[in-house]
This record gives structure tokens, C-alpha cells and sequence, in this order.
């Protein structure tokens, strides 16, 4: 694979996946323009992440099916469609219809990543996953700062208008620099979704795919909680100057290359391991430094840094299981880590009212603890699949 795919892959990723998260600092402008609850609006959030959800479910492991290239550029172009519709949406189930197709087409980069993981040489696949995650998780954290930026100057149609214009611009790209990849699955849509299930029998998967679903429910239990303790009267921050640590968040991010390098050298569970450890570490951290902004910042960056670890470690060692069904794993595991990080939002509602953030950092470790012992009592070495 050529440099400049890599480079491209990443950026790509990164402008896409950032479609799903525009919205959550723009509630309170939608919420009064359409003359509704704060609450109400939110569902918008809800209804994108449901729409990636099923995306994921749906249209990913269509990449095992058909042609990738073909495949990206088919869901990009709707992709637009849906970001245009939510722009000039002037009713409020508009809205909500057109997020949930936002949500949808934005799986784009679990599609790029498995291109990604094909085109690597094995001894490579590490690192070029990590290089390409790194994007995409820097899309996920400046997203939120973006948003927060243009719709306090121009409001949210002018943010989700700009979205409408940076992903169409992508579409020549993907073009030009996204190779053509021949599926090996041969049979009906049906059958690729009923292989799914014959997925579980790899215990690598299993595994990866429980290990990532904690780390990542601690990921989205911390950036819940987060946006309650900057705005609660020990720090009383607004949400614009909230959305800038995800700089902090971002800068944690540029680790995965690193962490792809580490599982091409050596096996991936080791650099799992040691990111389970930093990560209930950062939660010991949050809680000791709670009342420091730059206590907060040092342990976002090590929590980002641990989720690199395990994240594409994982990733690294799921796509060597079988080639040529890496579009169905992803699937698989994605859908794992999605459930995680929903579930961590949703618990850190619930801790957040019996025990505020110190409830929250020892939830964190409590999570990752239990994630210890699992891979712990599963330290048997797997025999990894060549790619």
C-alpha cells in the first residue's frame, strides 16, 4: 500500500466518523430553533448513534460481498444526501429521519479499515491499523470542538452544511487514491449475515471483543461523566471550553501507531495487557488530580493512550483470524465496542447520581479490574492465522 492511501485512509476516516458527532454541542441551538426541550433535541444524538449501530449490523459486512472501493464511494454519496437533508430539514422528525441515515452512511471508515488491513503486509498490518485509527480517533475527539466553534458563528445548519461539503469533496478523492479489493465471499446477502454467527466460534474474537467492549464503556463512562464534573459548581465550565480538552483527547489518539508497531513486533496481547493496566490507571489519576484541569488533561492522554493499546492490538490480531471475512469480524467486533460505549454513557448517568466523579473513577477500575481477570484466566498464547 502506497503512503499516500495510508495518509488518505486516515484523513478520511477521521472527516466521517466525525458526521455522528457534530450534534451533541448543538442541542441547545436546535432545541430553540424548533422551540423544544433540550431533552427532546438530544434524541438527535440517540438517533445518529442508532443509525451507526445499525450500519455496522447492516452495511459493513457488505464489504466481504462486493467491491470495496464501489461499496464506500455508493454509501458516501448518501452520506451527503443525508448531511444536505439535515441541513435544510425545516421539521423536527426531518431532523431526526435524516440523522439517522447521518449515522447510517458513516460507518464509511469500518469499511476503510479492513481495505486498510488487506493491503498491509502482515508484518506491517500493525501499524498500518494503528495509523489509520489514529485519524479516526482524532476525528471522533475534534469533532466535538469543531461543532462547538461554527455553530456558536454560524449555528447548526452551517455545521452540518460544512459537513455536507467536506465529505462530497472526499468522494473524487476516494476515487483516485482507494485501490480496488475482489470480495472472496461467494454467495446471497442472507448467507454473509448468517456467517456472523459462525464467527463466534473463534475464541480470539470472543476475547478481543469483550476486552474492547469494557475499555471502551470506560471510554464513553469518562467522557460522560467528564462533561457533568467541568459543569458542576467545582469547575463550573461551559460547553464550548469543555469541548476543548478533547485536544487533550486527541493528542492522547497520535499513540496508536505506536501501539500498531508494538503488536507487529511482538504479540498483540502483551500490548493489550499492558493497556488494561494504564487504563484503570487513568481513572486513579482522574480521581487524585479531580480538582486540576491539567491533572484532567495528563489523565486524558493516558487513558487515550491505553485505549490506543488495546483498540488496535486487537484489531491487529481479529483481522488475522480470516482474511477474508475481515468486513464480518469487524462487524462482530465493532458492534461489541459500540455496545461498550453506550453502556458506559448509560452507567455514568447512574453512578454519577449515587457517587458524582469519585463514583465514577472507581467504576473505571472496578470495570477495567474485572477486564484483568478475564484476560488473566485467558493468558493462553492463540495460534494467530497468517494473513
Amino acid at each position: 500500500m502506497k503512503r499516500s492511501q495510508e495518509i488518505f485512509m486516515a484523513i478520511c476516516t477521521g472527516l466521517i466518523v466525525a458526521n455522528i458527532y457534530y450534534s451533541q454541542p448543538l442541542i441547545p441551538l436546535i432545541a430553540k430553533e424548533f422551540g423544544i426541550a433540550e431533552a427532546q433535541a438530544g434524541q438527535i444524538t440517540f438517533l445518529n448513534q442508532l443509525g451507526y449501530a445499525l450500519g455496522i449490523l447492516f452495511f459493513v459486512p457488505v464489504g466481504d460481498l462486493i467491491e470495496r472501493k464501489k461499496l464506500i464511494m455508493a454509501v458516501t454519496v448518501i452520506c451527503v444526501a443525508s448531511l444536505a437533508a439535515t441541513t435544510f430539514a425545516n421539521q423536527f422528525w426531518l431532523l431526526g429521519i435524516a440523522s439517522v441515515f447521518v449515522g447510517v452512511t458513516s460507518v464509511v471508515p469500518q469499511m476503510i479499515i479492513p481495505m486498510a488491513a488487506a493491503l498491509a503486509s502482515p508484518e506491517k498490518r500493525g501499524k498500518v491499523i494503528g495509523n489509520v485509527m489514529s485519524g479516526l480517533l482524532i476525528g471522533i475527539l475534534l469533532s466535538r470542538t469543531l461543532s462547538g466553534v461554527v455553530g456558536a458563528h454560524f449555528g447548526w445548519r452551517g455545521m452540518y452544511g460544512l459537513a455536507t461539503i467536506i465529505t462530497l469533496v472526499q468522494l473524487p478523492l476516494m476515487y483516485f487514491f482507494l485501490p480496488q479489493s475482489q470480495p472472496a465471499f461467494k454467495g446471497t446477502y442472507g448467507k454473509l449475515m448468517k456467517s456472523l454467527f459462525e464467527m463466534f466460534k473463534y475464541n480470539e474474537l470472543r476475547e478481543a471483543t469483550i476486552l474492547s467492549g469494557a475499555a471502551f464503556a470506560c471510554f464513553g463512562m469518562f467522557w460522560t461523566g467528564m462533561v457533568l464534573w467541568l459543569s458542576s459548581p467545582a469547575f463550573g465550565l461551559n460547553s464550548d471550553t469543555i469541548g476543548l480538552f478533547g485536544l487533550a483527547g486527541a493528542l492522547g489518539a497520535l499513540f496508536a501507531p505506536l501501539a500498531g508497531r508494538s503488536a507487529d513486533k511482538r504479540h498483540p496481547r502483551k500490548a493489550i495487557g499492558l493497556g488494561v493496566i494504564v487504563l484503570a490507571l487513568s481513572f486513579v489519576i482522574f480521581y487524585i488530580f479531580r480538582y486540576s484541569i491539567i491533572g484532567i488533561c495528563f489523565g486524558i492522554i493516558t487513558l487515550d493512550f491505553a485505549m490506543q493499546a488495546i483498540h488496535v492490538s486487537n484489531q491487529t490480531r481479529v483481522y488475522a483470524i480470516l482474511p477474508e471475512a475481515r468486513n464480518r469480524l469487524n462487524t462482530i467486533y465493532m458492534t461489541g465496542a459500540f455496545i461498550g460505549t453506550a453502556s458506559g454513557s448509560a452507567l455514568a448517568l447512574i453512578v454519577w447520581k449515587h457517587g458524582s466523579w469519585p463514583g465514577i473513577c472507581l467504576t473505571g477500575v472496578v470495570v477495567m479490574a474485572l477486564a484483568m481477570a478475564l484476560f488473566i484466566a485467558t493468558k493462553k498464547r492463540y495460534v494467530e492465522v497468517a494473513a
